[in-house]
């Protein structure tokens, strides 16, 4: 009977368990086993019904399900001599060795022995296994484990041992230095599977022994492009932090880009010469130079995060001009998950408010779409804003004149935002996004309205001069709107520019008097600063508008509006007590403020390097590493030159015939029907 069967490829992203394929047959097929009938087939003697049992318990822990009651069971088998079922054992024990210490100490002696099994599969899942026994008492059986493995002629198990280096430093730290030989001696293994194992640990346990990646430098740059997508990533965020603390700087102000320093044929000491001469000509070291070219063709790689390191070495290491060598790269990772999209769009945020020519001819690849989330969509809006100019800013609005009319209210909110940053940057468009935003004021959208009033508010305070009117239209829309930010915002500019609107200004005040009571804090508190600025430049008219307002706010629930309403009253009302404070009264509230200043959010994001979690989060994270700066004097390249040594092995006669045999004999396949 042909069965239909299900393969499960174990691995993990961290360990990367060993690829073994295991055959699944349906559990449609046969009834489904309660944890007494595996227990008993697990203690049967008959081989094939383990075999059957322990797939089904791989099986179990595959779809998330808690199978360690069967921990006991399981355990007896470790030292089964069938390489099949062993292997299954193993991988069960990695998963459950940490929660049931106890019973998995009693099988160390089986671990040991299959340490020195000549399969090397069998030797790396023992090994996985004791490094995932967390108990400090076998912290020496531990070490001497991994020193073993680390010089074993199998470079599978020797990226094990990189492996288990960091569960055991995360145990006992005290190992530190033991476990740094053992790291200096696995980052000679010219090994494209060790090399990124061995440097991950290298970043758990070490990361500030520079010195030990001197003389494997050039080794590491051109293995790069062999290793596995994940040891890639690992590399590349270790060589960038590592460059900046080994070469020079390619930005320096004022220098001249030359990287052969050669003279051509016709060259002389001309007088014409002589000014490029001062300007001392940058020369790359040709280590710097190496990384940069073999991380380049990296940037084709079908992995996400691995053309996100590239370009974050790019966009830290490399001369401007060649920064946006990696733009195109970018722009393809935005054909992705949305997940993919968010970090992406994050980091090109952060680019393009320094170089905004990198992603300028991409622009209509940051359009947003109907099909994408709100968080993408506010992302594509930030670089869209980054990128405007002089040039482009008429195609820009125009999109977000569209964007506007979005159903999505947040979205539609944060483009208004994104028009008032616009009309801030690019003086010539100003007065036309104003124009534009004080046309929303009629839209039926609360939110729109809201939003267009804070950006408004936010704008006239660079030219209030000339927009008299529009604070008019603004007060006739006052009794329409309802949400809180707006109105307090409208108050504010009515107080802020109450001698411009004379006539206007106190009626509004006796409307907020009206409904003072159930107005919100921040309405409440605008209205007495609005009833104060009012006492001071019409007093005629506002004199008893203002004492009933500040009456009602001396009985304010909020505390913030009964001290506020103290102060103002001391401030304004002249007595004997405060004779000295009333004379600058008028200093204090109408003073002339400062016009705000519209940013982009990710302006202060480049502090943190790109492509981590702390940009992410834009806070820094546990575990973050800061990139240093430039050295302003590039220290000693020799010593990154490495002597080539072939190493000669002079194996015994006797034993030639084992070590080839462990070299090339290939683990037997497990095809389970």
């Amino acid at each position: 009977m042909i069965t239909n069967s299900i393969q499960f490829k174990f691995y993990s992203p961290q360990w990367f368990l060993p690829s073994l394929m295991l055959t699944l047959i349906r559990p449609t097929m046969f009834p489904v086993l309660r944890n007494e009938d595996l227990k008993e087939m697990l203690e049967s003697n008959k081989e094939s019904l383990k075999l059957e049992a322990m797939k089904r318990v791989v099986g179990l822990i595959a779809k998330g399900k808690n199978a360690s009651e069967l921990f006991p069971a399981v355990v007896k088998n470790v030292a089964s001599k069938n390489i099949e079922l062993k292997k299954l054992v193993y991988v069960y024990l990695v998963r459950y060795a940490e929660e049931q210490q106890d019973l998995a100490l009693l099988s160390i002696s089986t671990f040991q022995r299959a340490l020195k099994d000549p399969n090397q599969f069998i030797r790396a899942s023992a090994l996985r296994v004791l490094s995932s026994i967390r108990v400090p008492i076998i912290v020496p059986i531990m070490m001497l484990a991994i020193k073993e493995a680390a010089a074993d002629l199998s470079p599978y198990v020797r990226k094990t041992s990189a492996h288990a280096i960091q569960k055991l430093f995360s145990l006992d730290p005290d190992q530190k230095e033991q476990l740094i030989e053992v790291i200096e001696k696995l980052l000679k293994d010219k090994s494209t599977l060790v090399a990124g194992s061995v440097v991950m640990a290298f970043e758990e346990v070490c990361p500030d022994r520079i010195d030990l990646i001197h003389k494997n430098y050039r080794k590491l740059c051109n293995l790069l492009v062999d290793v596995e997508e994940w040891g890639q990533v690992v590399i590349i965020s270790m060589l960038t932090r590592y460059a900046r603390t080994q070469f020079t700087s390619p930005w320096k102000e004022g220098a001249v880009f030359d990287e052969n320093n050669e003279k051509t044929f016709y060259d002389s000491d001309s007088e014409e010469k002589k000014g490029q001469i001062e300007a001392k000509p940058y020369i790359m070291d040709p280590d710097h130079r190496l990384l940069l070219r073999n991380t380049k063709p990296l940037l084709q790689s079908r992995n996400t995060a691995v053309v996100m390191s590239v370009a974050q070495l790019y966009w830290h290491l490399a001369p401007k001009h060649e920064v946006s060598i990696v733009t195109k790269s970018l722009v393809r990772l935005l054909r992705s998950h949305r997940e993919v999209q968010y970090i992406v769009l994050q980091n090109i945020a952060t680019m393009s408010i320094q170089r905004k020519g990198m992603f300028e001819p991409f622009m209509k690849s940051f359009y947003v779409r109907s099909t994408d989330a709100t968080h993408i969509k506010t992302l594509k809006l930030e670089i869209l804003t980054n990128l405007a100019n002089e040039a482009n800013i008429s195609t820009i609005l125009r999109e977000f004149q569209t964007y506007v009319k979005s159903q999505d209210k947040a979205f539609a909110a944060a483009t208004i935002q994104a028009i008032g940053r616009c009309a801030t940057n690019i003086s010539e468009v100003t007065d036309t996004c104003l124009n534009g935003l004080v046309l929303l004021l009629s839209n039926r959208d609360e939110t729109v309205v809201a939003e267009s009033v804070v950006v408004i508010k936010k704008l006239l305070q660079t030219q209030p001069t000339q927009h008299s009117e529009i604070i008019k239209h603004m007060a006739k829309l006052f009794d329409n709107i309802t949400v809180p930010m707006a109105r307090a915002s409208i108050l504010w500019l009515m107080g802020e520019y109450c001698e411009r609107v004379p006539k206007i200004a106190p009626d509004v005040l006796r409307k907020m008097a009206k409904t003072f009571t159930i107005e919100e804090d921040i309405v409440k508190l605008q209205t007495v600063n609005l009833a104060a600025k009012l006492y001071l430049t019409n007093s005629k008219q506002t004199k008893l508008l203002t004492q009933y307002i500040l009456n009602l706010g001396k009985y304010d629930q909020n505390y913030d509006i009964r001290d506020r309403t103290r102060f103002i009253r001391q401030l304004i009302v002249p007595s004997e007590k405060n004779g000295a404070l009333n004379k600058y009264a008028r200093r204090i509230l109408l003073a002339p403020k400062p016009a705000p200043v519209l940013e982009s959010a990710f302006k202060d994001r480049d502090r943190y390097q790109l492509g981590t979690l702390s940009h992410s989060l834009n806070i820094k994270a546990t575990g973050y590493q800061e990139l240093s700066d430039w050295p302003a004097v590039a220290p000693d390249q020799s010593v990154r030159n490495v002597e080539v040594i072939e190493p000669v092995r002079n194996l015994p006669s006797s034993h030639t015939s084992s070590y080839l045999l462990a070299l090339f004999k290939k683990p037997p396949r497990l095809n389970i029907s």
